[in-house]
């Protein structure tokens, strides 16, 4: 009977602490499961990598994050990511606003073409008022919004000609992100748009189904597309970010101590992005030029006939952005 006692109660303790074990760990989960579209050692590869770094230092080790690049967790389709964020599907997930503006609009405010005067005045965008209003928007999708984050311009690459004036984009097949403001402003320009999913577009351009694409130099670095196009004309016509977002549900099992370190390591991230991509880009457009590519830089009044076009399209944008919103970028950056 003695032996049957202690038995019992050594079954009762260890069930206990596998009980508390189990609880402690629903609440504050071990690791992070954090997805990103691009290779490892992309610009948001090195950054997720980085916001890895951060956060197991942070909690000395209690929380891991592990990072799947490529888009092996969401198949490539990035809208279908944005859905699986917002079920819990994934964890988290450092995705480009383009892609988000589909279920939130007004993250095409930022992306309005030739926007923004520099680099300076974007960021203090994405870390002011604004910025902050499009993390709080992410609510809706069940998704925390830890850090907005920089891309460098983005850019136009074809393997027909180079790029210097907006005549130049006429009747090119040029992909572009299934967004309708880019459908529109490239339209408007005389390009033929083609919205199509980023994972296809190297196939695209090596079969020549479309003459080109746009996106920042560190994306055409990175997914190679050197191999497959002849120039690399730097328009800097768009800007995006990334936002590094969490499933609310999941979000909510960390305490309001991991919370915190979690949301910090997101800011010392974005900035580090900053860093790195600028410490990055004079290297890359080298080894682009290397390989073969031929980059044009436009000169002020190249830059000037594109901003003019771009503006006479802003009318046209204000759906796709919500009037109210678009008049507070606007005024935010002292253009209205």
């Amino acid at each position: 009977m003695k032996l049957s006692t202690r038995f019992f109660t050594y079954v009762l303790i260890t069930f206990g602490l596998l009980l508390a074990g189990s609880l402690a760990t629903a609440q504050n989960p071990s690791r992070i499961r954090l997805a990103v579209a691009d290779p490892i050692h992309s610009s948001v590869g090195v950054t997720a990598l980085k916001f890895k770094e951060k956060v197991e230092a942070a909690t000395e080790g209690r929380v891991q994050v592990e990072v799947f690049a490529d888009g092996v967790l969401f198949g490539g389709d990035q809208n279908a990511a944005v859905n699986m964020l917002q079920t819990g599907a994934l964890d988290a997930l450092i995705l480009s606003t383009s892609v988000y503006a589909s279920f939130e609009p007004r993250m095409n405010a930022l992306s309005l073409p030739f926007l923004f005067n520099d680099y300076d005045e974007f960021i203090r965008y994405l870390e002011g008022e604004p910025g902050q209003t499009l993390l709080a928007s992410l609510e809706r999708l069940n998704t925390e919004g830890l850090a907005l984050m920089i891309r460098t311009s983005r850019n136009i690459t074809n393997s027909v000609r180079p790029i210097t004036a907006p005549a130049d984009l006429q009747g090119l097949r040029l992909r572009v992100p299934n967004n309708r403001l880019w459908i529109e402003f490239f339209g408007a320009l005389g390009a033929s748009p083609v919205p199509m999913a980023f994972a296809e577009v190297y196939t695209a351009l090596q079969l020549r189904t479309i003459d080109g694409q746009e996106n920042p130099i560190e994306v055409i670095y990175a997914n190679r597309f050197y191999e497959v196009q002849r120039y690399l004309s730097l328009t800097g016509h768009i800007r995006d970010a990334y936002i590094l977002g969490v499933n609310r549900d999941f979000w909510n099992r960390f305490d309001a101590e991991t919370q915190a370190a979690l949301r910090q390591a997101a800011i010392e991230t974005a900035q580090f992005k900053v860093e790195y991509d600028f410490g990055e880009l004079d290297r890359k457009k080298s080894e682009l030029r290397e390989h073969g590519m031929q980059i044009n830089e436009l000169t002020a009044e190249q830059r000037a006939a594109f901003q003019e076009a771009a503006l006479k399209l802003y009318p046209n944008f204000e759906p796709l952005v919500g009037a109210d919103f678009m008049a507070e970028t606007l005024r935010f950056l002292g253009g209205e």
